[in-house]
């Protein structure tokens, strides 16, 4: 991953809230954090890191339990993740900043920024649904859900107990590589050099126990986003939906959640910074600039 004068990023680890994180970082200027979802790491930025480094200091960590952080045996409920990654921002010196997330990195960022409000500037919540909030209606198969491409199969199987484990042993590849591209309204973003880095961390020992234990979690995340909702975030949020996937139910589900929310829909899939970068940064770079 480089910056915008194409140098790699800083690497580093972190030892915060009982594990470690792996984490990226670059740029000068104020604090923006971002936070990547499932089945992927940190290397999901790596178009966007350059149009912000520009700008601001960016910090790219993997996830509890993803990429090269470590895999703890519990607390893949989005609040404890949330919590991992305002101890990061600490350790590296950062009191304030603005939070990036996508899919669960994006819920993950939404406790972030109830949990922590005193820290977090401004919220961008990209392609992602709430557990509590109809999240899990997309289990059940429906023909509404079938047709509109939402029928999320793959929860309701994650949830059983040691059999996913087993049918997964040794097919990391063929599950990412196909979830992946199926979610996208433009499979050719998925470049070989992302698919071998997701499929190089989830193949790890630990990477699909890990992964499932954040899916294995949402009804505890359920419970704590309705809790969190009661009292509304009062700092701005941009969400951010593909037309092929969440769309504006992104924003939908954030006006639940916060009173200053605006919205936008991008002739994407699901994996945003990937499919559509440079529209991705046409949105982001001038909210940031206008809640820095």
């Amino acid at each position: 991953m480089l910056d915008h004068d194409r140098t790699p990023l800083r690497t580093g680890r972190a030892a915060v809230n009982g594990t470690s994180l792996h984490y990226r970082t670059a740029g000068s200027g104020p604090a923006v954090v971002l936070l990547h979802g499932v089945p992927k790491t940190g290397y999901h930025w790596r178009h966007l890191v350059p149009k912000l480094t520009p700008h601001y200091t960016v910090v790219v960590p993997d996830l509890r339990g993803l990429g090269d952080s470590a895999r703890p045996a519990d607390g893949y409920d989005s609040a404890t993740m949330s919590d991992d990654v305002a101890e990061l921002m600490t350790s590296l010196g950062h009191e304030n900043y603005a939070v990036v997330g996508e899919d669960w990195g994006a819920v993950i960022g939404y406790q972030l920024a109830a949990r922590h409000r005193d820290r977090v500037t401004s919220l961008v919540f990209a392609e992602a649904l709430f557990p509590g909030f109809g999240f899990e209606d997309h289990t059940a198969l429906t023909a509404e859900n079938v047709a509109s491409g939402m029928h999320l199969w793959h929860l309701g199987f994650y949830f059983q107990p040691d059999v996913p484990e087993m049918l997964i042993a040794g097919r990391e590849r063929e599950l990412i590589t196909y979830l992946i591209k199926f979610e996208r309204s433009r499979p050719d973003s998925a470049t070989p050099d992302a698919i071998e880095e997701y499929v190089r961390c989830y193949s790890m020992p630990g990477g699909i126990r890990a992964m499932l234990a954040i899916y294995r979690s949402m009804l505890v995340d359920a419970e704590q986003n309705r809790q969190a909702s009661q009292r509304k975030l009062d700092i701005p949020v941009l969400a951010l939906g593909g037309s092929a996937f969440i769309g504006e139910r992104a924003e939908s589900q954030m006006r639940i959640m916060a009173d200053d929310v605006t919205g936008r829909v991008f002739d994407a899939g699901h994996d945003l910074a990937e499919e559509v970068p440079d529209e991705m940064a046409d949105a982001l770079l001038p909210f940031l600039a206008k809640h820095r």
